[in-house]
């Protein structure tokens, strides 16, 4: 009995060593590529004047083991405090960090800070030494490589063109290289093939993003790899965001660049980028805003406006101001013997009430104009404010001080509005389309946004 109570002992005490050591092999050394070991590092960074909340880094659960996890805490803390950083990467020991084929950890620490500065032209440097986009080849003509490149979605057009023909610093055609993947359709253009005039039926543009999703999702890994997340599309026209229903994925996880940037109606600063709206009759600036007169010149107008009664917001302003103040010339729609431009050229403020979406062309033309913009919107998120401080060169005006607006322009102090000037002179760059394009024009600060959210996205 005594004999097999030891042999009985000795087994389990060798069977619970046999299991001890499993564990720690199964934890501590597996030869496998994914060992339990996860890196951690915390840390703080001064947080400076923040240009917008829009832009959030999150964590992930679901993570390649190559890839950083960056989580930032308190990131609308007081200018003078500090943010707390805490950067994962799963999968590795510290002092046996990988380099994979993107960012390295440092790089986009020092990445993320001039994100944190507001340093646009830093950033922007960096994006021309390092974004690579891929442009999918699937589709046809006209509604895929094509769009409008003059009138009212003039931008939709002149960017997918510039995106086919041009960019020859960003574009890669090996897509392996790539950060971001451009879908390369345009909605205004099914607006104009597909749609059936007065159905209000999106059915077919949803239909067709649908299939074009399709197509490249199940021709290459890219899409499937992130759900879409590093994949954009781009449309000026008010149905992008419809149309993008075509795919769940699309819509709540992929980038788009809409002028329709309504944050009530599913537009998400984090991970979409706003696109200015700008109208340029036959596809060229009007000639009388190529050179806005100089800064002393008279302005004898407080404030122009002239446009149709679209939207909820525009009634309100001319059933308070149309005809009532000579100081305020708000008009429905001109005389053929009046010229909407001098008007805007000879006027302080200039007007800008959304329509029937929350974009106006008038806030470009304002620009153009050097007429200090006056946005009349509720939930829309102005183009590039995350690098552009919007306050230093326009004025947002509540919907419901609209009744009061002749007062309110007019308590702004004569210095404040000469800085509003300066102001509309120096971001006019960031607001013109050349051809070909230009640093820091409207082109390139398109891709800059975007460039900015790739950062925040899961690398694989």
């Amino acid at each position: 009995m005594e004999t097999n109570s030891s042999a009985l002992i000795s087994l389990l005490l060798f069977l619970s060593v046999l299991l001890l050591f499993g564990y720690i092999n199964n934890n501590f050394f597996s030869v496998n590529s994914s060992p339990k070991f996860e890196y951690t590092t915390v840390f703080s960074v001064p947080i400076v004047e923040l240009q917008t909340k829009a832009i959030s880094i999150s964590t992930s659960s679901d993570h390649h083991h190559d890839d950083p996890i960056l989580a930032v805490h308190n990131s609308a803390a007081p200018s003078n405090s500090t943010t707390v950083l805490t950067v994962t990467w799963p999968g590795y020991e510290r002092g046996k960090l990988p380099s994979g084929p993107f960012l390295l950890l440092a790089e986009k620490n020092r990445l993320l800070g001039l994100l944190l500065d507001g340093d646009l032209h830093k950033s922007y440097m960096e994006m021309e030494k390092r974004f690579k986009v891929h442009v999918y080849s699937e589709g046809e003509l006209p509604i895929v490589h094509d769009g409008p490149c003059k009138d009212i979605y003039t931008i939709e057009g002149r960017f997918i063109h510039e995106m086919e023909h041009g960019a020859k610093r960003f574009k890669t055609r090996d897509p392996r290289r790539a950060h971001v993947y451009f879908m390369p359709f345009s909605v205004a253009w099914m607006v104009k093939y597909l749609y059936k005039p007065l159905t209000y039926d999106h059915t077919a543009m949803k239909q067709f993003v649908a299939d074009y999703v399709r197509v490249v999702s199940s021709k290459y890994p890219f899409w499937n790899r992130t759900q879409g997340a590093d994949h954009f599309m781009l449309s000026c026209h008010d149905w992008g965001p419809h149309a993008s229903h075509g795919n769940p994925f699309l819509y709540n996880t992929s980038i788009r660049v809409l002028c329709n940037a309504n944050s009530s109606e599913g537009f998400s600063p984090r991970k979409d980028v706003s696109l200015p709206e700008i109208h340029l009759y036959g596809g060229n600036v009007p000639p009388q805003l190529i050179s806005p007169p100089p800064a002393t010149s008279p302005r004898p107008y407080l404030a122009f406006f002239s446009g149709g009664l679209h939207g909820p917001i525009r009634p309100i302003l001319l059933d308070h101001w149309k005809g009532r103040d000579p100081d305020l010339q708000v008009y429905e729609y001109l005389s053929e013997d009046l010229d909407y431009y001098s008007f805007m050229l000879r006027s302080k403020f200039c007007l800008c009430p959304s329509g029937h979406e929350v974009a106006s062309p008038r806030i470009v033309e304002a620009i153009y104009a050097e007429c200090v913009p006056v946005i009349l919107s509720d939930h829309y998120v102005l183009p590039f404010s995350d690098v552009l401080r919007w306050e230093a060169f326009a004025i947002q005006v509540n919907v419901s001080e609209i009744p009061r607006l002749k007062e309110v322009l007019v308590s702004v102090p004569e210095e404040k509005y000469r800085r509003l000037k300066e102001g509309l002179r120096a971001v006019r760059k960031h607001f013109v389309l050349n051809q070909p394009a230009k640093r820091f024009d409207v082109f390139h600060m398109i891709l800059h946004s975007i460039w900015l959210r790739r950062l925040n996205l899961r690398l694989v």
